[in-house]
């Protein structure tokens, strides 16, 4: 029978040191040399710095409204992006009736303008 071969103490110890050193280190390393967004904000131009300010409220508000949204989607038992498909389908359909209904106006308009200069007026145009 075989002897049994012995445990490697030392080669454990410096696979759990260097394995630990790769799995905290690594992350801790990128944490530390990434900038924050501070930093990167001290860095901009002037003009930028601007740009950035002026949009930021903006920016603030269109992403409450998404959460927003996100949130009245997810009150529903359907799946959110069935609820958004739905929410945009009546978004295009009301988008579509402003439309029609503008025309119509135009339309209103034209012939009424017609009308007080004693031209013809013309249903089908």
């Amino acid at each position: 029978m075989a002897a049994k071969k012995p445990f490697n103490w030392w080669l454990w110890t410096k696979m759990l040191v260097g394995g630990g050193a790769v799995v905290v280190g690594g992350p801790a390393f990128v944490m530390w040399v990434s900038p924050t967004d501070e930093e990167l904000f001290q860095k901009y131009s002037p003009e930028l710095k601007k740009k950035s300010l002026e949009r930021r409220l903006e920016r603030e508000k269109e992403f409450d409204d998404f959460v927003e949204k996100l949130k009245e989607y997810s009150k529903s038992d359907k799946p959110i992006w069935f609820e958004q498909k739905e929410a945009q389908r009546q978004e295009k359909e009301a988008r579509i009736q402003e439309g029609l209904r503008i025309a119509e106006e135009v339309k209103a308009r034209k012939e009424e303008m017609r009308r007080a200069a004693g031209l013809p007026v013309n249903s089908d145009r």
